[in-house]
């Protein structure tokens, strides 16, 4: 679990730093941008060539092939179950790019822009100086299961205040959308470490890559959609001049996530993979 959050902090430097750095590259030139680029991504590939354990082909041919694998994922049920009711998560993060600079937009007008940098510069410092505390903070209070219920309903409740922020108030507005991507990262923060462990637990240690790989395409689909119906219920609310239907819907997904997590839990599917390992 620990690795999990420092990989998340180690992520988030890099989105926060990432296009810091691109942009005064891009003032210098365009062809340094690529080559620098070209660059880290050759170093990355050496220090994972180096790093990396080597992998032995028995472990494949006792596995059955790829298709055995993937058979094996798509019928762990536990899992598919988990990997729905985290889809809404991963909608809710992503209207750091979407919903939030929206909201910007439409209250500050041509400062908009500056202003959605700026939450993007918070999001990315909340997890980077909290990550490690907020894991250690969880751990110790709460069980993985319920990390992942309050984590989850703090992401939703984060979208609250804008419901009832006014429209004409720039500056209300303003302070609800810093309130939303603290919160909003804050939960984050407190459920990825235990969303990830909690895919290896229910893989039973087993096909441990290959659950991942379908945990992160379903999230992707679940991403995909869930920004298009908010892209549409957005258009839908200011038309109507009703914003606070596009915030409770993304306030109620996140409670939607919290309770299905919550329904999991209180069957035992979700310590499914510690009981009953799969078999492949």
């Amino acid at each position: 679990m620990d690795a999990f959050a420092i990989f998340k902090v180690y992520y988030q430097a890099g989105m926060l730093l990432g296009p810091l750095v691109g942009l005064a590259l891009l003032a210098a030139d365009f062809r340094l941008v690529c080559t620098i680029a070209a660059g880290i991504f050759g170093v990355l590939t050496l220090l994972q060539w180096r790093a990396l354990p080597v992998r032995h082909t028995s472990a494949t041919r006792t596995s059955g092939g790829v298709l055995a694998q993937w058979r094996t994922v798509v019928a762990n049920r536990p899992f598919l179950l988990f990997a729905a009711a985290m889809i809404g998560s991963y909608v809710l993060t992503f209207q750091v790019y979407l919903a939030l600079p929206l909201a910007a937009d439409d209250a500050l007008g041509p400062n908009g822009t500056t202003a959605s940098s700026g939450l993007f510069v918070v999001s990315a410092a909340v997890a980077v100086l909290g990550q490690l505390r907020l894991t250690g903070w969880a751990r110790r209070r709460w069980q993985p299961e319920a990390a992942l219920v309050r984590g989850l309903a703090a992401m939703g409740l984060a979208f609250l205040p804008l419901a009832f922020a006014p429209r004409g108030s720039s500056g209300a507005v303003l302070m609800c959308l810093v309130a939303a991507v603290v919160l909003l990262a804050a939960g984050s923060a407190v459920v990825y470490p235990f969303e990830m462990d909690t895919v290896v637990t229910l893989s039973g240690d087993r096909l441990v890559a290959t659950h991942y790989g379908l945990y992160n395409t379903v999230s992707g689909l679940g991403i995909t959609l869930g920004n298009l119906a908010t892209g549409a219920l957005w258009d839908f609310a200011t038309a109507h001049d009703a914003l606070w239907l596009a915030w409770g819907a993304l306030a109620a997904t996140g409670l939607a996530c919290a309770a299905s997590v919550a329904a999991l839990s209180r069957s035992g599917r979700l310590a499914a993979g510690r009981s009953k390992p799969l078999v492949a």
